[in-house]
């Protein structure tokens, strides 16, 4: 498991807004203003992904602000991102004033001030979304023309803003069976797909390095895979060519980024490891494996059974019998 959980439910409900603040505070140093303070409620995911610090969370509408007082008196130096997934907010920051509504993002700056609030204070209909917090330098663009995206909405629905909108909500669905060890590596795709995005708005891809360019695009890569693995006609020509790169560029970038595991090897394990799952789930006793094998890019019958021997020694038939019948 990756990350520490908060529950308010868990704290005495006089200290369950005063927790809260504590916990944001430890990234956001803002002022809290909640009409709900006194009956507060909150649940939140702290995940520590090496400098990158991200966390998922629900709660009821409150009020973040950061004075210029505050900015003099301590500057972390952080860059905030907010996907907003439910709800309604507003924010005050760098000259400008917009508002978000669910799938809407918006990037704040630490060394300035900010008023982040909800759009109506006074209703109890839970905000949620996925807060990110990372150090302004690790981000490899000019300063000044990230200055350009302060304040206001930032398109997260195509391209790399929604990769990086879909990882986000799929760390927080992963979390508890994520191992901790990979806690920095996930910073680092954060970071990447992060920078990538930025210089996507900025038309700036130039100022990234190749080494962050080739990891984003691994990362696009692999998206893709996951989202049509039901295809059997998803080869590592047809990947290759719906990025627009040669096949002899997808396979080095992959081999570097999966560890020297070939593009056809990966998707075979995916496919491999999502009939498994369906086959071993009681929901699905009923389906016959020739659909399962289609639902995971295997048209034949036979090309399944064939794979799925020889990853696991078994064949799907014997498998899910063995699954099923198992004592609990």
């Amino acid at each position: 498991m990756i990350g520490t959980v908060f529950r308010s439910d868990d704290v005495p409900a006089a200290d369950r807004f005063d927790h809260w603040r504590e916990l944001v505070g430890l990234t956001r140093s803002s002022d809290f203003i909640s009409a709900h303070a006194a009956d507060f409620w909150a649940e939140c995911r702290r995940m520590e992904l090496g400098p990158v610090t991200v966390w998922p969370s629900s709660s009821l509408p409150t009020r973040y602000r950061r004075s210029p007082k505050m900015v003099r008196q301590s500057d972390p130096e952080l860059f905030h991102l907010t996907l907003l997934l439910d709800g309604g907010l507003a924010l005050d920051h760098a000259g400008r004033t917009d508002t978000f509504g669910p799938r809407d993002l918006h990037l704040a700056d630490s060394s300035r001030p900010y008023d982040l609030r909800p759009v109506d204070d006074r209703d109890r209909g839970v905000v949620k979304g996925v807060a990110v917090d990372f150090p302004k330098v690790l981000l490899p663009l000019p300063p000044d023309r990230i200055r350009e995206l302060l304040g206001r909405g930032l398109p997260g629905r195509e391209g790399a803003g929604a990769l990086l909108t879909d990882f986000l909500v799929g760390l927080d669905r992963q979390a508890e069976s994520l191992e901790p060890s990979l806690a920095p590596r996930l910073g680092t795709v954060v970071l990447d797909l992060l920078s990538a995005w930025f210089a996507q708005l900025l038309d700036a891809e130039a100022a990234l390095s190749q080494e962050t360019r080739q990891r984003a695009l691994a990362q696009r890569v692999r998206a893709f895979i996951l989202q049509n693995l039901h295809d059997p006609e998803l080869t590592p020509s047809a990947i290759a060519e719906a990025h627009h790169i040669s096949l002899s560029y997808l396979h080095r970038i992959f081999s570097q980024e999966a560890r020297g595991e070939t593009v056809a090897a990966w998707i075979r394990s995916r496919r491999l490891a999502g009939a498994r799952r369906d086959l071993a789930d009681s929901a699905l006793r009923g389906t016959p494996i020739h659909a399962v094998a289609a639902r995971w890019g295997y048209p034949r019958a036979s090309d399944f059974t064939r794979a799925f021997r020889a990853a696991h020694g078994t064949s799907p038939s014997e498998f899910r019998l063995q699954a099923l019948t198992a004592p609990e």
